[in-house]
């Protein structure tokens, strides 16, 4: 942990969940294995599910591209609650009241999995039971709180509109959801994982899941030398975006959306409570326990991946809303985190296509994911045994509302043929060698548009621009040092290699001679 001054921000991005924490370590896959269970993905809903499924008592195999609650749930703001910004009207007008109540129901019965999971196994992970508020600074969305405060009165949510409010924040309303809570993620996770593998269960880092071989018995297939494969009897896809999309055209149904974080030690006291903004940009804002202090989350200023403005003035806004509210004495960590938004802002679970019951997905949780992944897990539970499950319907991945989801389908494929044409029209003339350390930026080199970063040694790495999923041409991420997709939201490290899907396969890496000498390395193509 570093300490910094007002008006200086850590030099690298770091989650706070990431650290301090001992994260066991697992074996990448190197034989052919069958069980009755995989699935791809180690996150939250991807341990939820293997420690309910080994429970059941069935052999699961969970493998993960990276490492364990490395992805969006290591980088999450860790609220456990089913107030998911303005939704319930929006809900009630789109998908009918009884869907809405449906949502509310699977979110709190996943709220309280998590509550009792903690209690039973006696888990040290700073669960703490909160209120959850949203506020508003401007009329028109004062106006959208107040129908959003009906919306909870028709379908029975324990909350409703309040008039005080403890922060030095000029508001217009505010709407409270009763009894909901936060807690420390990882901590929480990392016990499950102890439970799965005492269970028998298997977990396999480094082993990036690229097909599946459908069939009574689906295959999963690996990237890598061996490629060795998983059959199983079911196949869970909780990969954030779907490794394998089938005829689900998810790429085409859903966007991506990255915000960010600041942890930091703030002047004034931190009340009860968890608190949203219902206005843009959001302002998210909860409380944290840090080597023992008491510390803020401050987090907001969403936007769509490889979109707006340069990615360090979003960290630089949030440092200006917490220094306005709360007065900052110290930034001690900042990150950003990424969640996909469907067409109509209700999550994909179930059936990867309408029919096939042995492959499932989980997606589109719109960074509410820790309700919305439990509630999956607890899903999938029931779909791989067989059981009713009330929710099944509600959350169906082959469900189609046309308001507002043909609406939302053209607008957004419309963006990404903008942002496809755009990045190819780009004549970009920056020289590499311009570049100081820590920067990156798009160049043209022998007439072609590359993507260089000049490490803190002074290395150039110099990768292709062009994604490797639908050919957009990815833009520098200057905040997290990244190659990001506008289209899809694809993200790459500053070597090229995969960080967020869906693509697959890496960006073509070059090796770069100051005498502007170009040659491709290989890079597994």
């Amino acid at each position: 942990m570093t300490n910094n001054e007002i008006g200086k921000l850590p030099q690298h991005p770091e989650s706070y969940w990431r650290t301090d924490i001992d994260f066991p370590e697992f074996p990448s896959l190197e034989d052919h294995l069958e069980v009755d269970v995989v699935i791809v993905g180690a996150g939250i809903t991807g341990i939820t599910s293997a420690y309910l499924l080994v429970n059941e008592g069935l052999k699961v195999a969970v493998i993960e591209a990276g490492n364990v609650l490395n992805g969006t749930t290591g980088h999450t703001t860790a609220k456990i609650t089913a107030q998911h910004d303005l939704i319930y009207d929006e809900f009630i007008r789109n998908i009918g009241r009884s869907n809405a109540r449906l949502y509310y129901e699977a979110n709190i019965q996943a709220l309280n999995f998590i509550k009792d999971t903690v209690n039973e196994h006696n888990i040290d992970c700073d669960l703490s039971t909160q209120d959850a508020y949203i506020y508003a600074t401007s009329e028109k969305y004062a106006k959208k709180i107040e129908k959003e405060a009906e919306a909870y009165e028709k379908i029975g949510i324990d909350g409703g509109l309040v008039d005080s409010f403890p922060f030095d924040i000029d508001i217009q309303n505010v709407l409270v959801m009763k009894n909901q809570a936060q807690f420390h993620p990882t901590k929480y996770l990392v016990h499950l994982i102890q439970h799965i593998t005492e269970k028998g269960g298997l977990i396999f880092e480094n082993t990036t899941a690229v097909n599946i071989e459908t069939g009574e018995k689906p295959v999963v297939l690996t990237r890598g030398e061996l490629a060795p494969k998983i059959t199983a009897k079911h196949v869970l896809a909780c990969s954030h975006f779907p490794f394998y999309e089938g005829l689900g055209l998810y790429s085409t149904r859903m966007h991506a959306d990255r915000s960010y974080a600041l942890a930091v030690k703030a002047k004034k006291d931190f009340p009860e409570g968890i608190y949203i903004s219902a206005d843009e940009p959001t302002r998210s804002l909860r409380s944290v326990t840090i080597d023992g202090e008491e510390m803020v989350l401050i987090v907001g200023e969403n936007h769509k991946t490889g979109q707006g403005i340069e990615t360090m003035e979003h960290y630089k806004a949030l440092e200006k809303f917490g220094e306005e509210v709360l007065g900052i004495e110290k930034i001690v960590y900042r990150w950003s985190a990424q969640d996909l938004i469907t067409l109509d802002k209700l999550p994909y679970i179930g059936e990867l296509t309408s029919g096939q019951s042995n492959i499932l997905i989980a997606t589109g949780f719109r960074k509410w994911g820790m309700s919305n992944g439990t509630a999956a897990a607890l899903l999938f539970r029931d779909m791989v045994l067989g059981k009713e499950n009330n929710f099944q319907k509600m959350y169906s991945p082959s469900r189609f509302y046309v308001n507002p989801s043909l609406k939302n389908f053209l607008k957004e494929n419309a963006n990404v043929v903008g942002q496809l044409i755009k990045g190819k029209l780009e004549s970009p003339k920056t020289n590499p060698e311009a570049l100081s350390k820590g920067e990156g930026a798009v160049i043209t080199l022998d007439g072609h548009r590359k993507g260089a970063y000049k490490d803190d040694e002074g290395k150039l790495h110099i990768v292709d621009t062009t994604c490797t999923h639908i050919g957009c041409e990815v833009e520098w991420n200057n905040g997290d040092r990244t190659w990001d997709c506008p289209c899809h939201g694809s993200r790459f490290s500053f070597t090229g290699e995969v960080i967020e899907g869906p693509a697959e396969k890496p960006l073509q890496k070059y090796d770069y001679k100051m005498s502007d000498n170009l040659t491709s390395e290989d890079s597994g193509y």
